[in-house]
């Protein structure tokens, strides 16, 4: 080692897992008082922003990318962070332990001790995107700040084009994306067709996913369940319109390929690093892949707490928690990641719907995949005292093991204040509680907010009296 450093990190990947770690990294060493120098290769011009805020940036909530940012790459090396952006990592070398990075088409090598791969996820790109001459205009999926840049000055421009009618907006997909994004263009004056191969929010259990479609198609959204987009009609190399298998024809100005996102693994693979079922990297509790090298973020899969089992969670919670692991075993920690529920939440808010959607845990389905034998009761509520006027409805579906009365999942669809009650859940499944705990927790009560009987618990209650 050479100018008293001790050790070399480099971190490939800039957000949240990314950051995380080489921030804690430096933490630690600073308290065992030793010289690291940590690097870190970002393929954009950004660094630790939140891109589930994009969609909101796009419907005019945030006034813009700038606000999404939570830490600028300024502060990053006042901090110690040697951040290098528009680095494209291409090749790294686990034997001889260095990485090759490409900057304005200069390649450059550099060696390390330790390397943590941060890479995240990447849209999964459908086929029909892609015209036989490149990429087809109007169309774009949603991902970074310069998705969210770029959107925000297609939708300005196409509705200055389009004069004589209201604009019309295509979204492919039916999950979170999905949802937020058609929300976007209906509060930004698009007409707008939602198109899934399954139904609206597969990853919730049918009975609250049918709820979400109905409130779609209250706020004006034009929905297609169970279709399959064949592909696009080009005038000029923009898009015109969309055409499904079934052979139904949208006129679309826009299109937003929303198909969900897979690990980016590609450099890893490229290296002879494994992957699992998912596609993503295989990290052990503390975050170890190989030696000397280390994974964490949405290019990784992780425990699912209540299957044991490795699964694939694009969620920026437990990105940073495994980043801040990371970090600190980068200098001889021994702190160990205790898995994830794929808590999530989203809202929808057009016109007189607001709709709020969360879930923690397994599904029906997956429950009963993994040998449970699953039982599970729906229940209507509202979020606060009936006399109150904040008061909205609120569905909740408690799952659990009919055996044992273990607390297995949680879902949530409903009005205003409804879907933060997920948290309460994801604590109870985080402690391994049953029904029985659920519904005899010491939750808040005051009738702007709750009634006596807090509505997940009078469902856990009620799923109780039931096994």
């Amino acid at each position: 080692m050479t100018d008293g450093v001790s050790q070399r990190i480099v971190v490939v990947g800039g957000d949240a897992a990314g950051m995380s770690a080489a921030h804690q990294a430096l933490r630690a060493a600073r308290s065992a008082g030793r010289e690291v120098a940590v690097t870190v290769i970002e393929a954009t011009d950004h660094t630790s922003y939140s891109a589930c805020g994009i969609p909101y940036w796009i419907a005019g909530d945030v006034a813009s990318g700038e606000e999404l940012v939570a830490r600028t790459a300024e502060e990053h090396r006042a901090a110690g962070v040697d951040l290098r952006l528009g680095a494209r990592a291409t090749a790294i070398d686990v034997e001889d332990r260095t990485v090759t990075h490409e900057v304005d088409g200069v390649s450059s090598t550099m060696s390390y001790d330790d390397l943590v791969l941060a890479t995240g996820a990447s849209p999964i790109p459908p086929d029909w995107a892609c015209g036989p001459d490149g990429p087809v205009g109007g169309v774009h999926a949603v991902k970074n700040l310069d998705d969210g840049a770029l959107w925000v000055d297609l939708l300005a421009a196409t509705a200055r084009r389009v004069t004589d009618r209201a604009p019309r907006a295509v979204v492919v997909g039916g999950g979170y994306i999905g949802i937020e994004m058609a929300e976007a263009l209906l509060r930004r004056g698009f007409s707008t067709t939602l198109i899934t191969r399954g139904r609206v929010m597969g990853s919730l259990d049918e009975d609250l996913g049918g709820r979400i479609g109905v409130g779609l198609v209250e706020a004006g959204v034009e929905l297609r369940t169970g279709a399959t987009v064949e592909r696009l009609e080009t005038t000029e190399g923009r898009v015109e319109a969309v055409v499904t298998a079934a052979g139904e024809r949208f006129t679309a100005d826009v299109v937003v390929p929303a198909l969900g996102v897979e690990p980016a693994t590609a450099l890893g693979r490229a290296a002879g690093l494994a992957v699992g079922s998912h596609g993503g990297y295989l990290p052990d509790p503390g975050g170890r892949i190989a030696p000397g090298v280390w994974a964490a973020g949405d290019c990784c899969e992780v425990e699912h707490r209540m299957s044991g089992r490795p699964t694939f969670l694009a969620l920026g919670t437990h990105a940073n928690k495994l980043g801040r692991i990371v970090g600190d075993n980068l200098l001889g920690g021994d702190r160990r990641f205790g898995g994830a529920l794929g808590t999530a939440i989203t809202r929808f808010v057009a016109g007189s719907v607001h709709l709020e959607i969360a879930r923690t845990g397994l599904s029906t389905a997956e429950a009963t995949t993994h040998g449970h034998d699953v039982v599970s009761l729906v229940t209507e509520g509202t979020t606060a005292s009936g006399y109150m006027p904040e008061a909205t409805p609120i569905a909740t579906k408690v799952i659990a093991d009919r055996q044992t009365r273990r607390l297995l999942g949680v879902q949530i669809v409903g009005g205003e204040g409804s879907a933060k009650r997920i948290d309460a859940a994801a604590a109870a499944l985080w402690g391994g509680l049953d029904v029985d705990d659920l519904a005899g927790m010491d939750l808040s009560y005051a009738p702007p907010f709750a009634t006596v009987w807090d509505a997940l618990q009078i469902a856990a209650r009620r799923l109780a009296e039931r096994i």
